[in-house]
C-alpha cells in the first residue's frame, strides 16, 4: 500500500491562529506539546519524506529534520515586536558545500493566513552578492533559460526580489543581463491559501514547486561552491 504524502491537520492552523491572538508565555507554555504533536510533528514528517523525494534531482539539497524547522521562539532583542512567539512553522534546505544560511536554497512555511513555497537567496553579504552577479553577466543566456521556462513561469510567474534602481556599479549600464545585475535578492515562490497546508496535494505541491526552483538555486550556488573547493 502506498504511503499517504504527509500535510498538516487543520488542528495545526487551529493551533496557529489561537497563538496570534494569544501570543504570550503564559498561554504557550502550557500548550506546548499540542505545538509539537499538531505542528511541529508533521512538519518532521514532510522534512524526512523530502530528504528521499530530493535525492533523484536535488542531491546537492540538505533535507535534515534535526536542522530544517526554525525554533517558533522569535529573537526579539533588536526589534520593536516583542511578542515571544512565531505564529508561522517554516524549514529551511540549505545546498551542500556551503555553511548554512549561505547561498541559495528551498525553503516553505505555513501560517493561518498563507502559505509560502519556493526558495533562492534571500540576503546576501555584499561579496557573495558581487560573485553571483559576475557569474549572471557571464552566464545570462543559462539564467534566462531557467526564468523564463514554461515551467518557472507557470509556478512562479517571474524571478523576484529587492532590487537597485541602477545597475552597479563594475557593469555596463547597458549590460545584456541589466535587469538581473540589479537585484538585491533572487527569489522564486509561489503563496497559496492555508488550507492547502491541509489538502491532500499539499506534499505534491512542495515537492513539485522545489522541483521547478532547483535549476535557479542550482545556478546561483554554482560560483559559490566552486570557490569553496
Amino acid at each position: 500500500m502506498a504511503q499517504a504524502a504527509p500535510r498538516f491537520g487543520p488542528e495545526a492552523l487551529k493551533f496557529l491562529r489561537a497563538l496570534k491572538r494569544n501570543n504570550r508565555r503564559e498561554w504557550f507554555q502550557p500548550r506546548k506539546e499540542q505545538y509539537d504533536a499538531l505542528v511541529k510533528r508533521p512538519a518532521l514528517e514532510i522534512v524526512a519524506r523530502l530528504a528521499d523525494d530530493l535525492r533523484p534531482f536535488a542531491p546537492e539539497v540538505i533535507a535534515d529534520p534535526k536542522t530544517a524547522i526554525y525554533r517558533i521562539y522569535r529573537d526579539t532583542r533588536f526589534s520593536n515586536d516583542k511578542t515571544p512567539y512565531k505564529t508561522h512553522i517554516a524549514a529551511s534546505f540549505p545546498w551542500r558545500g556551503l555553511p548554512r544560511h549561505e547561498g541559495a536554497g528551498l525553503y516553505f512555511h505555513v501560517s493561518p493566513t498563507e502559505v509560502w513555497i519556493g526558495g533562492g537567496m534571500y540576503a546576501p553579504p555584499t561579496a557573495q552578492l558581487h560573485i553571483v552577479r559576475q557569474h549572471i553577466a557571464n552566464n545570462h543566456r543559462r539564467l534566462r533559460s531557467i526564468v523564463e521556462s514554461a515551467g518557472f513561469k507557470r509556478v512562479f510567474g517571474a524571478l523576484e526580489g529587492e532590487r537597485l534602481t541602477r545597475v552597479p556599479r563594475g557593469f555596463p549600464r547597458d549590460h545584456a543581463a541589466s535587469e538581473w545585475l540589479r537585484f538585491r535578492q533572487y527569489l522564486a515562490g509561489r503563496e497559496v491559501a492555508p488550507g492547502v497546508a491541509t489538502a491532500p496535494r499539499f506534499y505534491a505541491t512542495v515537492l513539485e514547486t522545489f522541483r521547478v526552483a532547483v535549476p535557479l538555486i542550482r545556478f546561483l550556488n554554482e560560483p559559490l561552491v566552486s570557490r569553496g573547493r
